[in-house]
């Protein structure tokens, strides 16, 4: 499997939506662990107040993410495979757990 990025614009207004895709997501993750694993999320706030996020996943290819990204109802129109990564520190304590 390989790692990737991928960046979702402005999907939720809520936080409540954001959850229940979250859930989602889980769901769908475990029926397709052979090709795809959520490694973690960002969730951001877009520049007109909606919700968007920064996920990492990996997965065996492009294809997997999409198909988890339309069962979940979340697109993966924008998926990048990672070239390197440059930890310099742990992530801090979350401001808000989803």
């Amino acid at each position: 499997m390989e790692l990737y990025v991928i960046r979702r614009r402005g999907i939720w207004t809520t936080e409540e939506e954001l959850a229940a895709t979250n859930e989602k997501s889980l769901e769908v993750g475990e029926e397709m662990k052979d090709r795809l694993r959520w490694i973690r999320s960002y969730a951001v706030t877009e520049d007109d107040g909606r919700i968007g996020s920064v996920c990492v996943y990996e997965a065996c290819d492009r294809d997997a993410i999409r198909e988890h990204a339309e069962r979940i109802g979340a697109p993966a129109e924008d998926v990048n495979l990672v070239r390197g990564t440059a930890v310099k520190r742990d992530d801090p304590a979350p401001v808000t757990a989803v």
